[in-house]
């Protein structure tokens, strides 16, 4: 197998740096002289929010620094819309290709190809601790959803849950097609386990094994009956977010606003929810910086597919369409997988198994919260290993589940 490296075509970072608008634009191989005079009059330091797409590349690139495994960054190309639809990725007026930006790492040969997609507000990156385990056993390939991250950033102009839906499944379809993949494991982290388990249920031909790991979007509002969300709605302040929900003011929003403060900002954050405030295994300092510095690119860009919010949830995030209604449809075995502390409730995944025809379990990691694979690496991967087992064992019925796992 040739040596992967990571690199990224020029002429892709082209194509891209025209979708992040004029506050974040870059200059590439191809730019004016002129453009040149005119960025050398506004400095990174300078400008009010201080990221781009080279910004973006660049923080990819460091934060996976800290993988040992090799890989190959690739932008695959899925057009500018879904075949046959008379919209390019929904009422854009452009007809310019979209990317999808992927991170493939080397694997043994007939290694399982498991596929990986992040949740709301993350990008491929979040997954940096587990790259190295996970690639021992599978082709591992994560990539960014369409809007998110490294891939293309089109104007987000969904007007309904369906639409909505559509553009991730449909993105992701013809991502897969560009890959030529199928019968892969499907993996997805919170609003990517939602993407995950809607694509399935579409396309449940290409997905060999499902895992699910804190979706969101299992159970309504109507069933879980959330006491201190309806006691918030009727006060003022309820209302305010209420509103502000409806109205798609999203947390990314407001670290565009906060301009040069905002890395700051989200380097407390992640300094504190992976450090002092983590269940389980906090990041060392050159894991938080570099960690901190990538999520502040990726959330400052363009606002493109965050502003999915208010159709795929209400406010409280529970799902417009959840999960559990379309449960007696899967085709697919499914595994859910929980960290002890995770605010996502796995007892939505319990009423969703009630109505599943196929194989489900449910696992939960201790140590761990909404971000398992972060905050309890070692745990997660031995329920992967377990969730896959019957794609990676010689005596896959002799598995038994490892210790300090629990069945739910």
């Amino acid at each position: 197998m040739n040596l992967f490296r990571s690199r990224v075509s020029t002429s892709v970072v082209s194509r891209m740096a025209g979708e992040l608008g004029s506050s974040a634009s870059v200059p590439t191989a191809t730019s004016s002289s002129s453009w040149a005079k005119t960025r050398s009059l506004w400095p990174s330091i300078l400008r009010w929010i201080p990221t781009s797409v080279d910004h973006i590349i660049a923080a990819e690139k460091r934060l996976l620094s800290l993988v040992k495994t090799s890989y190959v960054v690739e932008q695959v190309n899925i057009g500018s819309g879904p075949p046959g639809s008379k919209v390019r990725w929904f009422r854009s007026t452009s007809d310019e290709p979209r990317f999808i930006n992927t991170v493939t790492f080397q694997s043994k040969e007939d290694s399982p190809t498991l596929v990986m997609v992040h949740g709301y507000g993350a990008s491929q990156g979040f997954f940096f601790r587990n790259f190295d385990a996970l690639a021992s056993r599978f082709k591992v390939i994560a990539i960014d959803q369409l809007g998110w991250g490294g891939s293309s950033r089109p104007d987000f102009t969904c007007k309904s849950t369906e639409e909505t839906e559509a553009w991730f499944i449909d993105s992701f379809e013809e991502w897969r097609k560009a890959k030529n993949l199928s019968g892969f494991i499907l993996l997805g982290h919170s609003f990517g386990g939602y993407v995950a388990a809607k694509y399935a249920l579409k396309h449940p031909e290409h997905v060999q094994h499902l895992i699910l790991v804190g979706p969101a979007g299992v159970s309504s509002e109507s069933e879980s009956k959330p006491e201190r969300l309806t006691k918030l709605r009727a006060t003022w302040t309820g209302a305010v977010f209420n509103h502000l929900w409806e109205s798609n003011f999203t947390p990314q929003k407001v670290i565009r606003g906060l301009g040069p403060w905002g890395p700051d900002l989200v380097n407390r954050y992640t300094t504190a929810r992976f450090g002092a405030y983590s269940t389980g295994e906090v990041l060392n300092e050159e894991e938080s910086k570099l960690l901190s510095d990538y999520v502040y690119h990726t959330l400052a860009a363009k606002a493109s597919g965050e502003l999915c919010l208010k159709y795929i949830f209400s406010f409280g995030a529970f799902a417009r369409m959840p999960l559990v209604q379309s449960a007696s449809e899967w085709k697919v075995p499914t595994t859910f997988i929980y960290g002890f502390e995770d605010w996502m409730n796995y007892q939505g995944a319990q009423a969703a198994r009630q109505h599943m025809k196929v194989p489900c379990e449910i696992i939960r990691v201790p140590q761990g919260g909404h971000f398992v694979f972060i905050d309890n690496p070692t745990g997660f991967h031995s329920a992967m290993l377990y969730a896959c087992r019957r794609y990676i064992s010689p005596k896959p019925e002799n598995e038994r589940l490892p210790e300090g796992l629990t069945f739910a």
